[in-house]
């Protein structure tokens, strides 16, 4: 699912979108227990975005609303600090790895051994992430679908 490439795009989370999170985050708190702890992990991830140097942000932002609008049945939450989404077994399945985090050339869209991403005997789970772009959103897609799967 490509993306017209906009300034929001560029520059982290438009005003719409961050109205909406909130609106999403105050529907789960609405929910009880198991919703405000839902409510409470989402804010940790976007808490743990907004921390992160701008270029970092930028891309975590973007793996943030392509994940959740990919798999929506998995739950935001952090891991060591970094946005994840786990699945219904609280499992993590895909988190983001900012390259601030420990001073590396790029960041890492990385799967866990509970993502469907089986292929033989050998397969990747790490993919460098640089720039956003069409094409690379595309690719977060498809392997955010095999994940869950």
């Amino acid at each position: 699912m490509a993306t017209k490439t906009t300034k929001a795009q560029s520059e982290g989370f438009s005003a719409a979108e961050r109205a909406a999170m909130k609106q999403r985050a105050a529907e789960l708190r609405a929910e009880g227990n198991k919703g405000a702890k839902k409510a409470d992990d989402l804010q940790a991830v976007l808490d743990s975005i907004a921390k992160m140097a701008p270029e970092d942000r930028v891309l975590a932002e973007r793996v943030h609303m392509t994940v959740t609008a990919t798999a929506p049945q998995l739950s935001p939450r952090t891991w060591y600090g970094m946005p994840a989404y786990a699945n219904a077994d609280g499992k993590v399945v895909v988190s983001f790895k900012n390259s601030g985090k420990f001073n590396q050339r790029y960041s890492t869209l990385e799967f866990q051994d509970s993502a469907n991403l089986d292929d033989g005997d050998i397969w990747p789970v790490s993919y460098a992430l640089q720039k956003w772009s069409p094409a690379v959103e595309k690719k977060v897609v498809e392997l955010v679908k095999a994940a869950v799967s």
